[in-house]
């Protein structure tokens, strides 16, 4: 007996067998709980309007996942600490096998595909995962820059081993 296992807040197993061809379309939409869940995860303040849309080419043992995921987080700012929200917009291109690539292959040269498991792919992972790869892990507010201070003079980190040493070479 299979038991399917899901991970993470944000969860749509898709049967590769049962996905729609063509000009079919996947859509991942998270709920608010699901979007506080993440934010939580990613230790952000907050996402909201979470949706991944997926489409996908290929045989039932080697597909190739196209699409976007969409959303706007609130992050703080690492120069002024103010929390502020941004559009993010990440594209998805992932290639999923069911077959065991790197047998013959240096695993290190090797593109690896994503596995797809019990026939099935977590298109909900897929995009939590994309949604973590789109964010800035060093933020910053729009018009923010970071500015050292005019004339730390003897403030600086290594002023009193400077001082120290000078005096070591008089004395």
């Amino acid at each position: 007996m299979t038991q399917d296992v899901t991970v993470g807040p944000l969860s749509q197993i898709v049967r590769v067998d049962r996905a729609p061809r063509g000009d079919g379309i996947i859509t991942v939409t998270a709920t608010p709980e699901q979007c506080a869940a993440l934010a939580a995860d990613f230790k952000i303040p907050a996402i909201r309007d979470l949706v991944g849309r997926f489409s996908f080419t290929g045989s039932l043992s080697d597909l190739k996942v196209t699409g976007t995921v969409e959303a706007w987080a609130t992050q703080i700012c690492t120069v002024s600490l103010d929390p502020f929200e941004s559009k993010l917009s990440e594209p998805v291109e992932v290639t999923f096998t069911d077959t065991d690539v790197l047998v013959g292959t240096d695993a290190e040269d090797a593109d690896v595909p994503d596995p797809i498991v019990n026939g099935r792919i977590d298109f909900g992972k897929l995009t939590a995962e994309f949604l973590a790869l789109g964010l800035d892990p060093y933020p910053r507010k729009p018009g923010i820059a970071f500015e050292p201070p005019a004339d730390a003079g003897d403030d600086l980190p290594f002023a009193a081993l400077k001082r120290l040493r000078s005096e070591e070479s008089q004395g």
